[in-house]
């Protein structure tokens, strides 16, 4: 059975375990949240960089098969460095949702929203240029939708949500994007708020993208029940109450790792 490795600047990447246990419910997973550091979002790239690469060292040494960058700020800037260091396949998450994006946009007209470090990477912009020739990208950090789904506010009437997304998502309206991106793995708990400030658009989820992709190297596990490990870097009390928002189902414990 193999095991699949995932981690986070904390515990927006249970949007992405959650993605890909609904596709392989027999997986068996090993789970870290940086929550010691975190935020990755408004960091230097060396800086997450060097974050990253003791995470994946923190999952190499548990023998997974597979390590799934679930972070978009860490996809965005330390993939490459992650798979010149591990001989594991490494995965993020910034990739596959660009192909989506780029594969389903009617006028290639495409938004991205995410962290600051993940739009200032422009990753998204030249990975879904990459998928799609001639693409017309507008990207905007929305940096206040991370404390809103951590907080459970998240629904699109409360004037607080409506307010901060009409604020940031003017702009995207304004482009005539057909095609909006969720590049940060807290977004996908605000999707109907976000739905509700750009009707009509298409919302791509990057945690899906990456589950589908992640189905697509893994053949065992698609029955049973798998078991699932979770690690943090700080006391595991926020992680333990506000995880199963994003994952949908409760974790009974988090071991707490100096990594």
């Amino acid at each position: 059975m193999p095991v699949i490795g995932i981690f986070d600047s904390g515990i927006g990447g249970l949007t992405v375990l959650k993605a890909i246990l609904e596709r392989l419910p027999g997986l068996d997973t090993v789970y870290l949240g940086d929550t010691a550091r975190v935020p990755y979002g408004s960091k230097s790239p060396e800086v997450v960089t060097r974050y990253s690469l003791r995470n994946a060292g923190f999952l190499a040494a548990r023998a997974v098969d597979l390590i799934v960058v679930a972070c978009n700020t860490a996809s965005a800037v330390a993939l490459p460095a992650l798979r010149e260091t591990y001989a594991v396949p490494v995965l993020g998450v910034v990739e596959p949702g660009a192909r989506v994006a780029g594969r389903d946009s009617r006028s290639g007209r495409i938004g991205v929203i995410g962290t600051e470090s993940t739009i200032a990477s422009a990753a998204y912009q030249r990975a879904i240029r990459a998928a799609r020739p001639g693409a017309h990208v507008v990207a905007r950090a929305c940096p206040l939708f991370v404390p809103l789904a951590e907080e459970g506010w998240v629904s699109p009437e409360d004037e607080v949500v409506r307010a901060v997304a009409r604020r940031y998502l003017e702009p995207f309206a304004a482009a005539d994007i057909d095609t909006l991106v969720l590049g940060c793995t807290h977004y996908p708990l605000l999707k109907d708020a976000i739905a509700a400030a750009l009707p009509k658009i298409a919302l791509v989820d990057s945690a899906a993208a990456i589950a589908a992709e992640v189905s697509m190297q893994v053949e065992a596990g698609k029955g049973g029940t798998g078991t699932h490990r979770f690690f943090v870097t700080d006391t595991p009390g926020r992680f333990l109450a506000v995880a199963e928002r994003f994952l949908g189902s409760a974790v009974e414990g988090a071991e707490q790792v100096d990594i």
